[in-house]
């Protein structure tokens, strides 16, 4: 419902319910009017046997709370009249803090927004690059264990070719160390049977 409409239909509430209370209030001094309208028929018939000073003295005090009750009938409009004027303002400053709020509510989320879309962004941006980097170190494990085989293969072939020429070489010279072993073991041999001992001796 429009802000306008709610206003009129609120004045228009207020309004009934002014009426009803005047209503109310009305129908009350009548009826305490009634009452005192019977009240008088009694007294009269109990002055037309008094003094006509009681009369009077009757009157005047029937006069004095007539006027109460139109005082207090007055005083229930004034009050009336102000409650509604009280409450009017309230509700006019609720609904302009109510619109403040939601504005500033509204600029808010758009704040949140806008932040939640940045961090999203990032968010994606540093998955990517983190995604690059893990396939870029993937590919330069790959490469280096490629790197490493090639490595041992060679360094293999390398040992072997080694291995194979230094067997070759002890081949070669093998027969030339038993030779002179020979030699040696034969003269050392005669040496100790010059000086008459054995090779047991030692």
């Amino acid at each position: 419902m429009p802000l306008k409409n709610k206003e009129k239909g609120k004045k228009s509430g207020a309004q009934k319910k002014k009426n009803w209370a005047g209503a109310d209030v009305e129908a009350e001094s009548r009826h305490r009017l009634v009452v005192l309208e019977k009240e008088l028929l009694r007294d009269h018939l109990a002055l037309r046997r008094d003094e006509a000073r009681r009369a009077k003295a009757s009157e005047d005090q029937l006069k004095q709370r007539l006027q109460r009750v139109e005082a207090e009938l007055e005083g229930a409009r004034s009050e009336g009249k102000a409650i509604y004027a009280e409450m009017s303002r309230q509700c006019h400053a609720l609904q302009e803090d109510m619109q403040s709020r939601s504005k500033q509510l509204e600029e808010e989320v758009k704040g949140l927004r806008g932040q939640l879309e940045a961090c999203q962004k990032e968010a994606a941006a540093a998955r990517e690059e983190a995604e690059q980097a893990l396939r870029e170190r993937d590919q330069a494990l790959s490469q280096l264990r490629t790197h490493v085989a090639d490595m041992e293969a060679k360094y293999e072939e390398i040992l072997q070719d080694s291995l194979d020429r230094l067997l070759a070489k002890l081949r070669a010279i093998k027969s030339q160390w038993d030779g002179t072993a020979l030699r040696l073991h034969a003269r050392h041999k005669e040496q100790l049977r010059q000086f008459g001992l054995t090779a047991l001796d030692l």
